[in-house]
């Protein structure tokens, strides 16, 4: 497979030499992933190549740099990535990053990676593609967030709120209804765009791959790369079960985007692998600058605190008209 993928704000170009690796990728980033793109398109800014080969990386010449890590020269070996069972290398291919995995899972990781099958893909999705283009944004200066932007009637929201308030399902409600949004869960954020990471939908009651918590994945309908967000909502579950709608401080919301960065599952394994590369290479920061960036957005745009109850079906905008429109200028 030949492919190239916009995501986090990076275009990436994919080759795969593995059947059940390249169907992998295609179902995490479905319509994005563009097959055999034209030698004419605009050129890749990262490569990803997973090669059918079993042997190992030569790491004659490069010093040990952890216990799982050898760098030297500009290259960096890593072995079973993320606990994924893929081994990595970087090297720089004409000032552009090139990584080539290799599939080479121990045998705790690859037992691991047969009795739990949920996890094996979250994390193989995380390692090969979600993680490398988050790590080359942040050399550009972007950092992740737990966190999605929709545009709900010509306003941009950014979305904050720890893993099962009920993110997706206010989400998924608006995109039915014709809004647009980046991404389910995860982004990367100059401090003024916020562009998506590209990743399935984990809900109930579709059909697609199982997955975690009894949900399954399915596409994100009315995916944008990009979007420029007005306004930021924390949402929290109600304790009393009552809808609540009210501006939050700009230092409430700088504490529910960075920790909700830091708690989300999905980035668990992402500050060790991003600190391992800006070390190796010296490109980019070994850790980004994301309270900095959330205190940012949170000065720039107005804060709002949405508190929701349980099996609520009210839709988003609804839920904030009692806020007047003053709050968007």
């Amino acid at each position: 497979m030949r492919a190239v993928v916009s995501t986090a704000g990076i275009r990436v170009g994919v080759e795969c030499e593995l059947r059940w690796v390249a169907q992998l990728l295609a179902e995490c980033c479905g319509d994005t992933l563009v097959l055999d793109p034209a030698s004419t398109a605009d050129p890749a800014e990262l490569c990803i190549s997973i090669e059918s080969s079993k042997d190992p990386f030569d790491i004659s010449g490069l010093a040990p740099l952890s216990r799982s890590a050898w760098s030297g020269a500009g290259e960096l070996v890593m072995r079973d990535v993320c606990t994924s069972g893929f081994d990595l290398r970087f090297r720089l291919d004409e000032g552009r990053p090139a990584i080539a995995y290799r599939w080479r899972p121990p045998p705790a990781t690859r037992a691991a990676s047969m009795v739990l099958r949920s996890r094996f893909y979250l994390l193989a999705r995380a390692a090969l593609l979600q993680y490398p283009a988050m790590w080359w944004a942040a050399t550009r200066g972007a950092v992740p967030l737990h966190a999605a932007v929709l545009s709900v009637d010509g306003v941009a929201l950014l979305i904050a709120g720890p893993a099962g308030v009920g993110k997706t399902t206010l989400l998924m409600r608006e995109l039915q209804q014709g809004g647009i949004a980046t991404s389910d869960n995860l982004s990367v954020s100059d401090g003024h765009h916020c562009w998506g990471v590209v990743e399935p939908v984990r809900v109930e009651g579709v059909a697609g791959r199982r997955t975690t918590h009894g949900r399954h994945e399915t596409q994100l309908p009315q995916r944008v790369e990009c979007l420029i967000p007005d306004a930021i909502v924390v949402l929290r579950r109600s304790i009393d079960g009552a809808l609540v709608v009210r501006r939050c401080s700009a230092d409430e919301a700088v504490r529910s985007l960075a920790g909700g960065t830091y708690m989300a599952g999905e980035l668990r394994r992402y500050w060790a692998f991003a600190a391992t590369l800006a070390t190796a290479t010296a490109l980019g920061p070994a850790h980004p600058a994301i309270s900095e960036t959330c205190a940012g957005l949170s000065r720039r745009l107005s804060c709002l605190e949405l508190s929701l109850p349980a099996n609520c079906d009210l839709r988003l905008h609804e839920a904030l008209k009692s806020v007047e429109s003053s709050t968007w200028a």
